[in-house]
């Protein structure tokens, strides 16, 4: 029972972080779910705000407008999971859905959801808190800061777990003004159980996609863990030293000359991506007591999702009688799901501008029939360092095209420091390849085979 003298939740629209990766995703699932592109969200990311200021200006000027967005700190302890979810939840229509989408913050499972005409729910959220007196460089201080404000989370959450993220190289200055905390859900929350019993027509399957990628993790507590750096931004955790000329010039770069070398022989878990993995046995025991399929889909990285969604894209085009002949190459949060489908496009999802992930989609259009048309949205990363690929690699990527390259002049302008908006990849998708009309809906069970042919070779896993 709700105690009348507690102070009221903190609303959801301030605790999940407009920058993380689930935000993007769920507003554009939920726009195409309702027909609609995202030329409508053009809120600039923090790191992308304020370039006609000189650097010893623009740094303080982007932490004052990060802390602003961050939840407030004497709020901290109002963080609600529950509320949270019942605000994912809600962005939705009322049902009945043929399927919902579950898992990882990943671009194709937002292309994925779109064409079955499903749900995304993440299986987690980011929230940031300011860190008063922070400091790029000084990650034990951000580490032990962080461990009192999951407390506090913790303290008023049964059923999750808070996982603490420090990343220069993917925050680049923010990281001493903010800390991000990963609220990732062990069990199903109410408000998911419900929508997955009300929302799901008959025979209406849960599809749970998780990227299994490990990274080295320091647990504090059962429920508690830190992990410095991420695997979505092509640093290794060993390359996290200053004896690393590459990540020695990214923290002279952010004004940092102090770095403490990272634990390097700490075990690895799972990465921040992955979600937890008791959540896969609690959907496994709602599909068997709700009498409904459930599947579960694991991949080892994000470019395999990616390969996979996108060979199932072009064999459901061609099945269709539609032009599968142009690609759109995206990343980070450019995306445009509704717009890819009534173009007709073929999407491949790159997590970020890391040159690994533009290595894997050179590899995939390489290894694919060729298209005709193929353009790419590079997001900037909002940092300089040598981990991100450079602007020759993306006008590479697109000369795989036949006939039609395009790479976004207005992305590559502001390549690497400057993100940009959602709306930036509505813009050039709309320009360039128009609307054909808007497609019927993917079956599930062709999906389901589809990906699991595909995903085969690749190592992606379907049960």
């Amino acid at each position: 029972m709700t105690d009348p003298l507690a102070p009221p939740a903190l609303g959801a629209e301030r605790v999940v972080c407009p920058d993380g990766p689930e935000r993007p995703l769920l507003e554009a699932v939920s726009r195409a779910l309702l027909r609609r592109g995202c030329e409508d969200l053009d809120r600039v990311p923090v790191l992308g705000r304020r370039g006609n200021l000189p650097g010893d200006l623009r740094g303080p000027a982007l932490a004052y407008e990060d802390c602003a967005e961050a939840v407030p700190l004497a709020q901290v302890d109002r963080v609600d999971a529950a509320a949270v979810a019942g605000w994912v939840t809600g962005r939705y229509p009322a049902g009945p859905y043929p399927a919902v989408v579950l898992g990882s913050a990943h671009g194709s499972a937002a292309h994925l959801a779109a064409a079955l005409g499903a749900p995304w729910l993440p299986t987690g959220f980011t929230v940031r808190v300011p860190w008063p007196g922070g400091s790029v460089g000084d990650w034990p201080a951000a580490m032990e800061w962080g461990a009192q404000l999951a407390d506090l989370i913790l303290a008023g959450n049964p059923g999750v777990t808070v996982r603490q993220v420090h990343d220069p190289a993917g925050r680049g200055p923010l990281c001493g003004a903010t800390v991000t905390l990963h609220v990732r859900w062990q069990r199903l929350p109410a408000a998911y159980r419900e929508f997955l019993h009300t929302g799901l027509r008959p025979g209406g399957t849960a599809l749970t996609l998780r990227d299994t990628r490990t990274w080295p993790v320091l647990e504090l507590t059962d429920r508690h863990s830190f992990q410095l750096g991420s695997p979505a931004n092509g640093l290794r955790h060993e390359d996290q030293t200053v004896d690393n000329p590459s990540f020695r010039r990214l923290l002279e770069s952010l004004g940092e000359d102090r770095w403490s070398t990272p634990h390097l022989d700490t075990p690895p878990r799972y990465a921040e991506t992955a979600g937890e993995p008791e959540l896969d046995s609690e959907l496994r025991r709602f599909g068997a007591d709700a009498a409904r399929p459930v599947h579960r889909v694991l991949y080892p990285g994000p470019e395999v999702l990616s390969a996979c969604v996108a060979d199932l894209y072009r064999e459901w085009l061609d099945s269709s009688g539609r032009d599968s002949d142009s690609c759109v190459v995206e990343s980070g949060r450019l995306i445009d799901p509704w717009q890819v489908l009534t173009a007709g496009l073929v999407p491949y999802w790159c997590e970020s501008a890391a040159r690994p992930a533009l290595d894997a989609a050179e590899w995939w259009l390489a290894g694919s029939r060729a298209f005709a048309a193929v353009t790419a949205l590079p997001d900037p990363p909002g940092t300089i360092c040598d981990a991100y690929a450079g602007a020759a690699q993306w006008r590479a990527l697109t000369t795989f095209a036949g006939q039609h390259p395009h790479l976004s002049r207005t992305a590559l302008s502001r390549y690497p420091t400057l993100p940009l908006p959602i709306s930036h990849a509505s813009e050039v998708l709309r320009l360039r390849h128009g609307r054909t009309g808007a497609p019927g809906r993917l079956p599930l069970d062709h999906a389901v085979s589809a990906l699991r042919r595909s995903g085969s070779r690749l190592g992606l896993l379907v049960v």
